[in-house]
């Protein structure tokens, strides 16, 4: 089952050379079974994780069918307990206590639950030329080109004056209204095709439209931006001024779909970083009393730098884990020390259309199994973690015991451009780490594409872990 061993054992070579295998060639058939109904319930999860909150809310009604409860600080546990805690609504811990001591370390597996999108701006619902519409500000690094003339669909939050807090979802269900972008029919684009593919969909132009409908009685200029305030507040009873209070997002409306003759890919939104979440999440579900304590963390913001109260640079996280190590009389610092960390994010997959952006020798591919990136970063690599050989070697020997098929992956070619994960932010508390994930084609798109191979080797490299000693 390793993928990373030798070639066929047919020559006075064996052992000495590396040769990786398609993990469809590995696969026995039980496992093959295995995958496929593996992969079925990661996309009806991924389907209602459309946003970090509804990702966050999806996996605690997981945990609690599995019998996790609330972490109550200051309370004892003792091994084999399942505790969350919800970070705002939009990040989330999972632990199950080990049997060993937390001065012995956790085991750790890093997922962001945030992806690319358009946000709502706070002062967005203006009429123009009869059309309503909202002004948006987009999250994440997006091709905006690829975000017009698609469906959308709308979800979030209100906040009222009060405090009354109103979840918003509108156009996932099948008899919902949805939204779009436009764009410039080809005829007369002309000037807008002799753009570069950055400057021919600007920022500011990636203006929703969400009415046309006048109201009668209302001045003229805004009848219909009238209108839908009209029934805004006839649903949630909102006025257009708890749009301050607001955090609304607009989100490709594309169902998660098989994609190939052979069902062996999945496409669908916000894969990056979704799909590893799903994997860290099933498999601490799994978990019921660990040598070591297990501990899945689902973060926001990493698609922006981790920032803010519910990123990976906030202390909520260390506010757990002290939490825990206190009741045991067990330093932070002692904890981490001897901690490890897989950083559960995706890869790019090496793409035949796409050749020139790619060193094809290290670059993960389709189907080859989970992806291990020693750094990420930029051409230096700049703002990477860089793991250790140690820290390589002690994957390599996890994997191999666990029947795990991996690879090893690099975002891209060196002076190409790059990327960064929470791998750094993790490694900066003093916890060994290195990324680990499912290889993923057109990521950051509206409609990403994984292999349910990869997908699978993804949720059995996050078992290994937990099951570590």
């Amino acid at each position: 089952m390793d993928n990373n061993k030798e070639t066929k054992k047919n020559t006075k070579y064996d052992g000495l050379l590396y040769q990786q295998k398609n993990c469809y060639e590995l696969m026995p058939e039980d496992e093959l079974n295995a995958c496929y109904v593996f992969a079925e319930n990661y996309k009806r999860f991924l389907d209602g994780a459309r946003t970090e909150r509804l990702a966050v809310s999806m996996a605690v009604k997981l945990a609690e069918e599995k019998g996790f409860r609330p972490y109550v600080y200051g309370q004892k546990v003792a091994p084999g307990d399942k505790v969350y805690d919800i970070n705002r609504g939009k990040a989330l811990t999972l632990a199950v206590i080990g049997e060993k001591p937390m001065s012995a370390g956790i085991n750790l597996a890093a997922a962001h639950v945030d992806s690319p999108r358009v946000d709502i701006k706070q002062v967005p619902l203006y009429e123009d030329s009869e059309m309503a519409f909202f002004k948006t500000h987009y999250y994440g690094g997006i091709k905006k080109y690829q975000w017009v003339a698609i469906p959308l669909e709308l979800h979030g939050v209100i906040v009222k004056l009060d405090g009354t807090v109103i979840d918003v979802s509108i156009g996932a269900g099948a008899d919902e209204p949805q939204f779009t972008i436009t764009d410039l029919l080809p005829h007369l684009g002309a000037d807008q095709m002799k753009k570069t593919m950055s400057e021919a969909i600007t920022g500011e132009g990636l203006n929703i439209v969400i009415g046309s409908r006048p109201e009668k009685e209302a001045e003229s200029g805004s009848k219909v931006k009238v209108m839908v305030l009209k029934l805004l507040n006839e649903k949630y009873g909102i006025t257009e001024a708890d749009f301050l209070s607001a955090e609304l997002m607009a989100v490709p409306a594309f169902a998660v779909r098989d994609i190939g003759f052979d069902r062996s890919m999945i496409g669908g939104y916000g894969q990056d970083d979704r799909v590893c979440a799903y994997c860290e999440l099933a498999a601490i579900l799994e978990q019921e009393k660990p040598v070591k304590t297990a501990v899945c963390l689902l973060v926001d913001k990493e698609e922006i730098g981790s920032e803010g109260v519910t990123g990976m640079k906030s202390q909520f996280f260390d506010r757990f884990i002290a939490d825990l190590c206190r009741s045991e009389g067990t330093s932070l610092y002692d904890c981490f020390a001897n901690s490890f960390c897989l950083s559960a994010d995706v890869s790019n997959a090496f793409d035949p259309n796409f050749p020139e952006v790619s060193e094809k020798r290290n670059n993960a591919k389709l189907n080859y199994g989970l992806s291990i990136i020693k750094f990420t970063g930029s051409r230096g690599k700049s703002g990477a973690s860089d793991a250790t050989g140690e820290v390589v070697a002690k994957v390599r020997k996890m994997f191999a015991e666990n029947q795990v098929i991996w690879q090893m992956g690099e975002l891209g070619k060196v002076d190409q451009g790059g990327g960064g994960t929470v791998a750094m932010f993790t490694s900066q508390r003093n916890i060994n780490t290195i990324d680990a994930g499912v290889p993923v084609l057109s990521m950051h798109a509206p409609f990403e594409v994984v292999s349910k191979a990869d997908l699978y080797m993804a949720y059995k490299g996050m078992q290994a872990l937990f099951r570590e000693k």
